[in-house]
């Protein structure tokens, strides 16, 4: 209930970050991964997306390093990446 209410709450801030994602960064606005839980139950967690997916020459995938943008490491220093979170919550 409480993480509803969080939900509820942040929406604005929800609705803004998402906004800026879709403009400086394109779609998926969220990103998802499935990662062990409790019990090592598997379950997906959300994030605001702060890397791009540009790809080298090859066709593989940069280094991390080379794909997080200034924005993403504001979203990560702030941690407003991971307020998607409390969807699993």
């Amino acid at each position: 209930m409480m993480a509803l209410l969080g939900l509820f709450a942040l929406s604005p801030v929800l609705l803004i970050v998402a906004i800026l994602v879709r403009i400086k960064l394109g779609s998926p606005v969220i990103f998802k991964q499935p990662r062990p839980g409790l019990n090592e139950e598997i379950f997906t967690l959300y994030k605001f997306r702060t890397m791009t997916d540009k790809h080298d020459e090859n066709g593989d995938l940069l280094p991390d390093e080379l794909r997080l943008t200034s924005f993403g490491k504001l979203l990560r220093s702030t941690s407003l990446d991971e307020l998607p979170e409390l969807w699993n919550i």
